[in-house]
C-alpha cells in the first residue's frame, strides 16, 4: 500500500472512531449501527468492513488502544521495576482523555480488568503480604468508583485533587 493509501486509510480510522466515541456517549452498543456510523463520518461502508467486522469490533479495537495507551503510561516502570505508585500521571490522562475513559466504562470494560502486578513491598508493609487478591480487589473497586464519579462530575477537580484524595484514602494505612 503506497503512503497516500496509508494516510486516507488512518483518516479513516479516525473519523469512524470520532464517530463512534460521539454516539456511545448517548446511545447504547446495540443502538449503534455501520450505516448510522458511515453516514456521519462521510465513508462508504466498504470502508468501515476493511477495517471492522461490526460495532462491536470496532469498540473492541477502540479499548485495546486505550488499554495500550494507559499501559504505555507506566512503560519506564515496568523496564526499571521500580513501581512508584503514581497516579497523578493516571489522573492526568484521564482529564485529557475523558471520552475514552466514559467509554471504558460506558462498555463495562473495567470489569474484565485484573491486576497481574503489585508492589509487594506495600503488600508486606500493610497487609503482612496476606489476602492480596482481596486488598486488590477492594483498590480497584475503589479506584473505578472514584475515576467514575469525577467523569460523571465533568473533571471539575484537578488530577492533582484526586490523587490527594486516593492518597488521603491510605495515608493512615499502616496504622492498624
Amino acid at each position: 500500500m503506497n503512503k497516500p493509501n496509508n494516510k486516507r486509510k488512518k483518516e479513516s480510522i479516525e473519523r469512524i472512531e470520532k464517530v463512534f466515541l460521539n454516539l456511545i456517549q448517548t446511545k447504547e452498543i446495540n443502538e449503534i449501527t455501520v450505516t448510522e456510523i458511515c453516514k456521519e463520518a462521510s465513508i462508504n461502508r466498504s470502508t468501515f468492513y476493511a477495517n471492522y467486522l461490526d460495532v462491536h469490533d470496532l469498540a473492541d479495537k477502540i479499548v485495546e488502544k486505550f488499554i495500550n495507551n494507559v499501559y504505555n503510561l507506566y512503560e519506564e516502570e515496568r523496564e526499571t521495576k521500580n513501581n512508584t505508585n503514581d497516579y497523578l500521571k493516571l489522573f492526568r490522562h484521564i482529564k485529557d482523555n475523558q471520552i475514552f475513559y466514559k467509554t471504558y466504562f460506558k462498555l463495562d470494560r473495567d470489569k474484565h480488568f485484573i491486576i497481574t502486578e503489585y508492589d509487594t513491598n506495600l503488600a508486606k508493609e500493610f497487609y503482612d503480604d496476606k489476602y492480596i487478591d482481596y486488598h486488590m480487589e477492594f483498590f480497584m473497586a475503589g479506584l473505578n468508583a472514584i475515576v467514575k464519579k469525577w467523569l460523571n462530575n465533568g473533571c471539575k477537580e484537578s488530577p492533582e485533587e484526586i490523587n490527594k484524595i486516593l492518597k488521603d484514602e491510605y495515608k493512615n494505612k499502616n496504622t492498624h
